[in-house]
């Protein structure tokens, strides 16, 4: 019998392998190729699953996010995609992207690995940016302005 945690490691790997393979729109799909193949797996498992593979969903399907980007992609080159950025209180920074690419940025600013950064939410084009505090947003602010095109600054 195996254990949780290698099947969570079969399912993920068996994920990318499907990701790689197949063209997923939504996550029912997904899910359902799953348990035809024998995994037992809900929603937010599979929500988890998809994060920790580096899914993101591009272009109206799941794709892993390397598949995605050209080789020797990083966060500059997702910043290229960050059209104009905007403060949402003292604890939050409202990013706007290039339609569609918001969970490819959102997934490299979470990978990035900024101190600042307590989490990420994107949409199709819009991505919000939880930090701690007011001072983490202020030393967040012009580390994302460099990356975006031209500089762009917040409103």
């Amino acid at each position: 019998m195996s254990s949780r945690r290698e099947q969570q490691s079969r399912r993920r790997s068996f994920i990318r392998e499907l990701l790689a393979k197949e063209v997923f729109t939504n996550q029912s799909a997904l899910r359902a190729r799953l348990e035809k193949a024998g995994f037992d797996v809900t929603q937010s498992s599979l929500s988890r699953d998809l994060r920790s593979v580096g899914a993101a969903k591009a272009g109206g399907a799941y794709r892993l996010v390397e598949t995605v980007a050209t080789e020797g992609r990083s966060i500059a080159a997702s910043g290229s995609k960050i059209r104009s950025m905007r403060k949402a209180g003292p604890n939050l920074l409202v990013l706007e992207t290039s339609i569609g690419a918001a969970q490819i940025v959102a997934v490299d600013i979470d990978r990035a690995g900024f101190d600042e950064v307590v989490g990420t939410v994107a949409g199709d084009d819009t991505i919000f940016v939880a930090t701690a505090s007011g001072a983490d947003q202020k030393r967040l602010i012009p580390l994302l302005e460099s990356l975006s095109q031209g500089g762009n600054h917040v409103a």
